[in-house]
């Protein structure tokens, strides 16, 4: 006999299951297509929507523009584990052409030109889902969505989210109640712009001290002045670009 709290995980997954199923159907899309970074977010995301509507209509876009090898390893991955198509669009080239043609008018900062990378990832999804009639999925959690840890109009661009509510620890039980490698849980969150980075160092707080923050509305004093602050500033990528009414 099941434990009651696996009993309250496959509830709540069979809800999200349904509501994934029902996007696509009110959008009469014919299925989903979905970033495949390698990490934890995306390959739950697949896993989800391969169980939503069947593997055979989900696509997986692998994207690598100066990405480590194990990221490509761990999207081809889950992938295989879940029968997901799996297509492999190198956008290195594409990457060094738009540096080339804006830093001569224009010196980039280097997280402005690392940037560049989730936005081409995204014009290339909605370029393949408009073709074949799916939507996008998007793959930012609770925990990034506070902190707004994602980039505007990149990976911030979805036509709906089935991870929005949860927090980085809540998919780490989605991803592994639906079956995602454990190499690809395991290993330090990242969004891969360049060779080292993680999420928790680049914001400066942990994943764990957020969640404490979403769910008690405090944490330790010096995470919560950085979680306070970063969201602040980040409010404007929550929110629908602001029309003048008179």
């Amino acid at each position: 006999m099941k434990e009651r709290d696996d009993i309250y995980m496959d509830f709540k997954l069979e809800k999200r299951i349904n509501w994934v199923k029902e996007r696509v159907n009110l959008a009469n899309a014919g299925g989903i297509v979905v970033g495949a970074s390698g990490g934890k977010d995306s390959s739950t995301v697949i896993a989800l929507c391969a169980k939503a509507l069947g593997p055979e209509n989900v696509l997986a876009v692998s994207m690598p523009c100066s990405s480590l090898k194990t990221d490509m390893e761990h999207a081809k991955l889950v992938t295989d584990a879940f029968g997901v198509e799996l297509l492999v669009i190198n956008l290195e080239s594409t990457f060094n052409v738009m540096k080339q043609e804006i830093n001569p008018l224009v010196t980039l900062n280097d997280l402005a030109t690392a940037n560049i990378k989730p936005r081409l990832r995204m014009i290339t999804l909605y370029s393949i889902a408009q073709t074949k009639n799916y939507l996008v999925a998007g793959t930012d959690n609770l925990s990034e969505m506070v902190m707004g840890y994602f980039t505007k109009w990149g990976d911030g661009a979805y036509d709906f989210n089935p991870l929005g509510d949860l927090t980085m620890h809540e998919v780490l039980e989605f991803g592994k109640t639906l079956g995602v490698p454990s190499p690809i849980l395991e290993k330090p969150p990242s969004a891969g712009l360049w060779e080292g980075q993680t999420d928790e160092q680049e914001m400066g707080v942990t994943y764990k001290e957020i969640e404490e923050y979403i769910k008690t509305g405090t944490t330790s004093p010096p995470a919560l002045e950085i979680i306070l602050k970063t969201n602040k500033i980040t409010n404007h990528k929550r929110e629908m670009p602001y029309i003048f009414r008179m």
